[in-house]
């Protein structure tokens, strides 16, 4: 199923809804755990404040800069990081795959 919002702050109503509290609050939170490393702080929403993985790491990729879920807005920025020869082959791979299933969203 495509994802409707890409963006990490689509997960934030419900992350205040079932945890209690407001971002501002989760954002001071992750503030004081910044320096460790995303594993830890990922245990740490889930340990001490029974956050889901999937809502623990919006709050932490969001903390860290990473505003959206996908890497790439588009599948010909994907393209341009690669080498020529990469991306043919790539793009040979994408157009069977959406031949064989073209209700497929990229």
């Amino acid at each position: 199923m495509p994802i409707k919002d890409p963006s990490r702050e689509a997960h934030f109503p419900l992350i205040e809804k079932k945890y209690g509290e407001p971002m501002s609050y989760w954002f001071d939170v992750m503030a004081e755990i910044a320096d460790e490393k995303y594993p830890e702080q990922i245990a740490y929403l889930r340990e001490n404040h029974g956050f889901s993985q999937a809502h623990a790491n919006a709050v932490v990729m969001f903390s860290r800069g990473s505003k959206s879920t996908r890497r790439f807005n588009t599948p010909a920025d994907y393209y341009k990081t690669l080498d020529p020869k990469q991306a043919k082959t790539i793009r040979a791979m994408f157009k069977a795959i959406m031949t064989k299933y073209p209700d497929l969203e990229l």
